[in-house]
């Protein structure tokens, strides 16, 4: 291979690596926030029997906001437990639910519902 060719391949590999390392970038939006929270199934003859929230993570929430987050994870959790990795015959499976969520629309979960600006 000549020079001209070389050079050429070694910047498809650059600009490829270059897209790759952005693309995997955007999927998680700079203006929103993750919040985790871990819940609890209790299992007893294949069957979900209790779903427990045991935390949710989050430093910058109200009791409020954290209420309502807990009340998301607990329905998440529970739409999880149908999934075949989450089922058991008996016993607990822990689950971290990992809930995205906007900063406008977090910024709007107060009590009476409004926007605070």
């Amino acid at each position: 291979m000549n020079i001209l060719n070389k050079n050429i391949i070694l910047l498809i590999i650059i600009f490829s690596t270059y897209g790759l390392s952005e693309s995997s970038a955007q999927s998680y939006t700079k203006d929103s926030l993750q919040i985790k929270a871990y819940t609890e199934i209790q299992f007893k003859d294949n069957n979900a029997e209790n779903i427990i929230l045991k935390k949710v993570f989050c430093d910058y929430c109200t009791d409020f906001q954290i209420e309502k987050i807990g009340e998301e994870a607990l329905r998440r959790a529970d739409i999880e437990k149908y999934a075949p990795l989450n089922r058991m015959e008996n016993g607990y499976k822990k689950l971290a639910i990992y809930i995205r969520i906007s900063k406008d629309d977090f910024a709007s979960i107060t009590p009476d519902g409004e926007i605070d600006n």
